[in-house]
């Protein structure tokens, strides 16, 4: 392992998606910024999002229909603060994102229409919402919104990204006279050249992103592992509703798809669910059929799959017309063509895939976590918008609105000194002869996380589940100290943790609620249950 170095800077944006890069653009305004990213920006959640962005766009929608459709999409759980605030924010994050070059999808006009005005983009309706509010870059809004982004920030000389860095632990100072310490920076590994730097900053934001890895199926790329909230949590901060990881109901079903998603888009275009003799079954669950909540949607086709012995269930728009199909969705199309699925001919296969963590880093509406000079957006952070189910295309609306309101308070912090932290100490730690060790307990906790603690659990599951996940837990803690770090075994250290935490956070609701749905607790509990569930370390 190299020497270590310290690098420093005015802010630090730990995390390359939406939320990280609309911080970063605007503090480059007033100061240095570091970004660091695990991976190129390609890999960032965001890039991943097909769907599109929800906000009140059209005359004939408003902020109060948007704000009951969250509220009933979070079943009972949702800060009603958090979604006003962000909702109302929506237009402005929207507007912002198309100066900086994003290119949202447009509506045909004839030569009459009014150019330039707000009426010009296509929007679309998916799952939970009343009216169509969806404003997307076809099927890869994600992409094109990185796109834009990473070049509006590459373009300003303050910004300076650190690719293929991976974040160790917070530099968190002692607390002194009954306050807690702030926070200064992080330790970061560079995986090309394996030295530790220390990056200081004055204020430091996580938009790490969610957690999928924890999961054996996921929509997520390999980098979403949940490193902020690990990070957070050992600092101190609370971490809350954790139990709420939401499983997109539709990925595609083939060994070489990697849980490609199939975009709520296409339900909300009219795609049915059938079981493999054509019979639709969504009615039977929910009056409002493929256009419900995305937990309904996930454990219906759940059911189908245990009551029919299924290994998938189909979706089906092949009865729209074809020009519209490859028109709407090219990327989708094209994708499941190359797999042998023709969305304009015939149905598709589809299996649930953990997709969303709906809980994570406690913040207030400025982004603020507990810890001084600690911000968190996105996906790693919980505002209370999404509650116990996130409505879809919420959350690239929550890390634009929150990525902004980060910076408008991380701007204040002035003054003060960070004090002296140590150099990464290695100690005797060797390098490690056999991967296997790293590779066997991964593949543990993912399988594990996947049959006891996925869509429909139960109290023997999840007891089942916190025993192995103890004694893996002293392993793996036994292997960090012993060995020298490389990104897989910071990974493993955090993926071990955020398993923990979400076995424990779904031992305590006895009850089922959104997302979290146990066999033993099948109803809705009553208003004692309506709060988060919030854990701290102490």
């Amino acid at each position: 392992m190299k020497p270590n170095s310290q690098l420093s800077s005015d802010y630090l944006v730990i995390g390359g998606g939406i939320a990280g890069l609309m911080f970063a653009i605007q503090a480059a305004e007033s100061g240095t910024v570091v970004v660091l990213t695990k991976a190129g920006s390609a890999e960032a959640n965001t890039a991943y999002a097909q769907g599109g962005i929800a906000s009140v766009w059209s005359v004939d929608d408003s902020f109060e229909s948007h704000i009951d459709d969250t509220m009933r999409a979070g079943a009972g759980l949702c800060d009603r603060a958090a979604v006003e605030t962000i909702v109302r924010a929506g237009p402005e994050a929207v507007r912002e994102l198309i100066r900086l070059g994003t290119q949202f999808t447009r509506v045909e006009q004839d030569s009459e229409a009014e150019q330039g005005s707000d009426d010009e983009y296509d929007l679309g309706r998916e799952g939970g919402h009343s009216h169509r509010r969806v404003l997307h870059a076809q099927d890869l809004t994600g992409r094109e919104i990185m796109r834009a982004l990473t070049a509006a920030a590459a373009a300003r000389p303050n910004i300076r990204t650190l690719e293929n860095h991976v974040a160790i632990n917070l530099l968190v100072e002692s607390p002194a006279a009954g306050r807690p310490g702030a926070c200064w920076g992080t330790y970061a590994l560079d995986c090309k050249t394996q030295e530790i730097k220390k990056i200081v900053a004055r204020a430091t934001l996580l938009a790490t992103g969610g957690a999928g890895k924890v999961y054996l199926y996921t929509t997520n790329p390999d980098i979403a592992s949940g490193d902020g909230v690990a990070m957070a949590y050992r600092a101190g901060a609370p971490i809350a509703n954790l139990e709420f990881y939401q499983f997109h109901p539709t990925c595609l079903y083939h060994p070489a798809a990697k849980s490609f998603l199939i975009s709520e888009a296409l339900r909300g275009e009219g795609a049915l669910l059938k079981v493999p003799d054509g019979t639709q079954f969504m009615k039977r669950y929910h009056p409002d059929a493929e256009l419900a909540p995305r937990d309904v949607v996930a454990r219906a086709i759940d059911a189908e799959m245990k009551r029919h012995g299924l290994d998938f269930v189909y979706l089906d728009l092949s009865h729209r017309d074809p020009e519209f199909i490859r028109t709407r969705f090219p990327n989708i199309y094209k994708r499941c063509l190359s797999f042998g699925f023709d969305l304009t001919k015939g149905p598709i296969p589809v299996v649930p895939a953990a997709h969303y963590l709906c809980g994570g880093v406690r913040t207030d509406l400025d982004g603020r976590t507990t810890i001084p000079r600690l911000y968190a957006a996105g996906e790693v952070a919980m505002t209370g918008l999404h509650g116990a189910n996130r409505l879809a295309s919420n959350s690239l609306l929550e890390a634009a609105v929150m990525g902004r309101r980060a910076f408008a308070a991380a701007a204040t912090e002035r003054g003060g000194a960070p004090p002296e932290f140590p150099e990464w100490d290695p100690g005797r730690a060797i390098r490690s002869e056999e991967r296997v060790l790293i590779t066997q307990s991964w593949d543990e906790i993912r399988r594990m996380m996947w049959n006891y603690v996925g869509i429909v659990r139960s109290d023997r599951r999840l007891e089942r589940a916190m025993r192995r996940i103890e004694l893996l837990k002293d392993e793996v803690h036994a292997y960090y100290w012993h060995h020298v770090l490389d990104s897989d075994l910071i990974e493993l250290r955090n993926l071990v943790l955020l398993a923990e935490l979400i076995v424990r956070s779904a031992i305590s609701r006895k009850e089922s609620r959104g997302l979290h749905y146990n066999i033993d607790h099948p109803d809705a509990g009553g208003p004692e249950w309506q709060h988060p569930t919030v854990l701290q370390r102490q």
